[in-house]
């Protein structure tokens, strides 16, 4: 097919610019940006305009964008989660997909697949896409809520069942045949574990003490970050892992540090960008004409994972000891497929396991899914009302779960959130924990918050200047967000984040002068700090309460105090 640009630089703009139309449309119809995407692939492909000619160039900034995903997976693998959750976070991560799979496997036998093709299409319908779910969860404001936290914990558990489950293809995908597969497993077993421990070697000796360096230059830490995702995927390409694996690995290693939130949150965008390739070049390759042939198939599985996989989890929450508001409200979250299952049917086809036109279902049901369940999400309590009295089959008489969960959590409450560990802000943390109160600290000197650590409080690496990194606080068990740095873009910066990440408590920020704290006031703060001023008030006022009246000699400066407040 002859390009219709004349060089890449051309195609690549009008590439963009159609992504940024179609997104913008998405988003108006409160629709991810991964439908919108694909619709951009499917245009822009031999299907419709055939514009995409640069499958080369489109197809590696995909593979970045896969092994960027995969590697931020990794990062923000948070066992905590799993573990404050108890049981729940396993039993319905892994119940969910082992009940899933099996039924998707029998429906896909009785369609008329082959038994290989069916567990493809099985295991595609299991994971549900934790982009999506984080997304719209955070923009209602429910991560921090019960079955916002029990959703997160077992799409960990999901994240973690696809990575395992590409291991066990690529072994396949070596072996050739089944014949073949316990010995490429057990290769596969001895490379992994060697190349595991070599990156525990590595956590243990190299890479915090080379973060803490790196972490002085926020460009450096971000492309360190970057080249280590992309060196750990090509090993573990190279060992039989996939690039997908090896990314994940470089994730995990990562995970343990304190600057995990800082590195994640600063990828986010770079990430988002360079997974529009892989999902344009996804709908460039899906053939419109045999959407005819599949569209019975792909209604039948949507209707399966819309319907089935949230009732899937509602028995499991409710066998549990859960209320019937927290299952369904999980169970919404599982009800589309995600990126992963896209990722699977892609590394599926090249290992030559399925063909284009199962390819071409699993993405008609990643685009039903996915487009049915996020007005599912947005609106799942006025779902919730409408169906509620029919829902008390998946309830018990006694929602002990809950009960214990919420005494637990209650444990890790935090009162005030303090950005700025110099010597001002600790001497506030220690006053504010003087008086009872629970902190948590926030800087992005890596010297001051190892510091810190270990001085009663919780301290975390970050960024004021980063939405994403805001977004990841407990914002909303937080009475008040206190900033003792003075920069004024800074302090703007962070209220304009906590205002985006629809933080209801109350603000409090520093200023250099009264005119920065005029404006600062203007922004959004409730309170605003001026140290100097407020410890010459002070002072002069602790000089005539000892006294109790002025010193001779200084009536001018007194005078002068009086205003100060």
């Amino acid at each position: 097919m002859t390009p219709v640009f004349s060089d890449v630089f051309t195609e690549m703009a009008m590439l963009l610019l159609t992504a940024a139309v179609i997104g913008a449309i998405a988003v108006r119809l409160r629709q991810p940006l991964i439908v919108a995407f694909i619709a951009v692939g499917i245009l822009v492909g031999p299907s419709v305009l055939g514009w995409v000619s640069a499958n080369d160039q489109v197809d590696l900034l995909a593979k970045l964008g896969i092994a960027l995903l995969l590697f931020v997976v990794g990062l923000k693998l948070d066992l905590h989660i799993i573990r404050t959750m108890g049981p729940v976070a396993l039993a319905a991560g892994l119940g969910q997909v082992f009940f899933t799979s099996v039924i998707g496997y029998f429906i896909a036998i009785v369609l008329g697949m082959t038994p290989v093709i069916a567990l493809y299409v099985a295991v595609a319908l299991t994971f549900s896409s934790t982009i999506i779910i984080v997304k719209l969860l955070s923009d209602k404001r429910e991560v921090d809520a019960l079955h916002g936290r029990i959703a997160i914990g077992f799409l960990i558990v999901q994240d973690i069942v696809v990575v395992l489950v590409m291991i066990g293809l690529a072994a396949l995908g070596e072996a050739g045949d089944v014949a073949g597969l316990g010995h490429e497993a057990i290769a596969v077993l001895i490379k992994g574990g060697l190349f595991i421990a070599a990156i525990g070697l590595l956590m243990r000796y190299v890479l915090t003490p080379l973060l803490h360096r790196l972490a002085r230059s926020r460009e450096l830490l971000v492309l360190f970050a970057i080249a280590w995702a992309v060196a750990l995927g090509a090993a573990g390409a190279h060992l039989g892992f996939s690039k997908e694996v090896g990314a994940f690995l470089a994730g995990v290693s990562l995970a343990s540090t304190p600057y995990r939130e800082a590195i994640g949150s600063r990828l986010v965008s770079l990430r988002d960008f360079l997974l529009l390739f892989f999902f344009i070049d996804l709908g460039a390759g899906l053939d419109l004409t045999m959407v005819g042939a599949q569209a019975v198939p792909a209604i039948l599985l949507s209707l399966f994972v819309l319907i089935g996989n949230p009732l899937i989890v509602m028995i499991i929450l409710g066998a549990m000891g859960y209320r019937k508001r927290t299952g369904f409200l999980a169970g919404l979250t599982v009800a589309q497929i995600s990126e992963f299952s896209l990722i699977l049917g892609a590394l599926g086809l090249s290992l030559g396991h399925i063909d284009t036109d199962t390819m071409g279902l699993i993405t008609l049901v990643g685009l039903i899914t996915i487009s049915a369940s996020t007005y599912m999400i947005l609106y799942s309590h006025p779902l919730y009302e409408r169906l509620s009295p029919w829902l008390g089959v998946f309830e018990r008489k006694r929602a002990y779960r809950e009960e214990a969960l919420d005494r637990n959590t209650e444990q890790d409450r935090v009162d005030v959130i303090l950005f700025g560990l110099g010597r001002f802000g600790t001497r506030i943390a220690r006053e504010l924990r003087q008086r009872g109160y629970r902190v948590l600290g926030v800087d992005f000197d890596p010297d001051l918050v190892r510091r810190q650590e270990g001085h009663g409080y919780a301290v975390r690496y970050g960024d004021a200047e980063g939405p994403e990194f805001i977004a990841t606080l407990p914002l909303g068990e937080a009475r008040w967000v206190l900033s003792s740095l003075r920069e004024m873009p800074v302090n703007l910066a962070l209220l304009h984040g906590l205002r985006d990440s629809g933080y209801k408590g109350h603000v409090a920020v520093t200023a250099h002068t009264a005119s920065d704290a005029e404006k600062l006031k203007q922004a959004g703060a409730d309170r605003v700090l001026i140290p100097y001023a407020d410890a010459a008030a002070e002072a002069v006022d602790n000089l005539f309460g000892a006294s109790g009246r002025r010193s001779s000699g200084r009536g001018s400066d007194g005078n002068n105090t009086e205003g100060v407040t």
